[in-house]
């Protein structure tokens, strides 16, 4: 059995020097036109999810005023380790593809024509890349529940040449303004459909606690929520649903026909921690269809995130064993791709 592997903490100067943040700052001003022009040379993908599973990296937590990792309240509020490790796991070939604000793919997007500069291939090209939309339910507001589309429009993801809108909202069935970011999640829907786009939606029951919010991760209310979201909007044809890992997750699955990814929720104690609740998750039916995780993919501690995300997509897309994908976490070589009928 794999055991904790010591890791040191990862050299994010080496690999993205701050200098490389104020020439961002300076292309803002200077040459805003070379987002729309990367935007447009970027190479997409034919098929959204070609063995029909998806990996993406979510990168859009700062814009709801949520930074804290593990008790340190200002982690995701250093845009250098934030940008860089936003980067880093788009070094994974596996990883599909990232899911953030304009403010991080702007920035991606800038990061990759001054790669394209040196290469005729960039790390956007081939890539899945999902507009976050409403960021608008602000971590500890009043108005938290009423979840307003604040960030990317589906006319927007579209001009960009992206690959599909996600979006959230949380049940409190005590707040009226749940009932207005449904209503306007059904829109946005719609929208994307109009683009000819996916949507990515996130439903979650909540409870309101002394200290604000916490999700309801029991296998009835996801059920509930599964059947409220998959019936959102003119069509569900292209909707996949972000759910949460709870027990009993068999359960969720025989609730819906519509492809699951697996949330990451509040950052865990360890990457093998993170990797033994995703093994454990996958198996457990076969609408899941992959995962769409943030802060504990790209902060495993003060480690290099890409062990992790090798390790993940390797479960995801190429049916490693758990075993052999925490063997990962040490850099040990990357298991073979099992066929699509060997994953279960």
């Amino acid at each position: 059995m794999a055991t904790p592997t010591a890791v040191s903490a990862w050299d994010v100067e080496a690999y993205l020097p701050a200098a490389v943040l104020d020439e961002i700052t300076d292309i803002r001003i200077e040459h805003p036109r070379w987002v729309m022009k990367e935007a447009r040379r970027r190479k997409r993908r034919k098929t959204l999810a070609p063995d029909g599973r998806l990996v993406l990296a979510a990168v859009d937590h700062p814009a709801r005023g949520v930074n804290e990792i593990r008790g340190d309240a200002m982690a995701m509020g250093d845009r250098h380790q934030y940008l860089a490790r936003a980067r880093r796991v788009l070094d994974d070939p596996d990883l599909d593809g990232i899911m953030a604000t304009p403010d991080v793919l702007e920035e991606l997007l800038i990061l990759s024509h001054l790669e394209r500069k040196k290469k005729a291939k960039t790390f956007l090209d081939g890539r899945v890349i999902v507009g976050s939309m409403n960021r608008g339910g602000l971590a500890g507001t009043a108005f938290e529940m009423d979840d307003t589309f604040t960030s990317m429009s589906a006319a927007r993801i579209a001009e960009l040449g992206f690959d599909g809108g996600k979006m959230m909202y949380r049940l409190d069935p005590q707040d009226p303004a749940s009932g207005r970011t449904i209503q306007a999640c059904a829109q946005a829907l719609n929208d994307l459909r109009a683009h000819d786009l996916p949507g990515f939606l996130e439903p979650l029951g909540v409870v309101k606690q002394p200290k604000g919010y916490t999700p309801a991760k029991d296998a009835e209310t996801l059920v509930r929520q599964c059947g409220i979201a998959a019936g959102l909007g003119e069509s569900s044809l292209h909707l996949w649903l972000k759910v949460p890992i709870v027990d009993d997750l068999a359960r969720v699955c025989r609730a819906t026909t519509l492809p699951l990814l697996l949330l990451g929720g509040p950052a865990r104690g360890t990457a093998e921690e993170t990797l033994r609740d995703f093994g454990t998750a996958l198996a457990a039916g076969s609408r899941i269809r992959g995962a769409i995780i943030g802060r504990n993919l790209l902060y495993p501690g003060d480690a290099d995130p890409m062990p992790l995300s090798r390790a993940l997509t390797a479960l995801v897309h190429r049916g490693a064993s758990l075993e052999d994908a925490l063997s990962l976490l040490s850099g040990s070589p990357r298991p073979r791709r099992k066929s699509a009928a060997g994953r279960g």
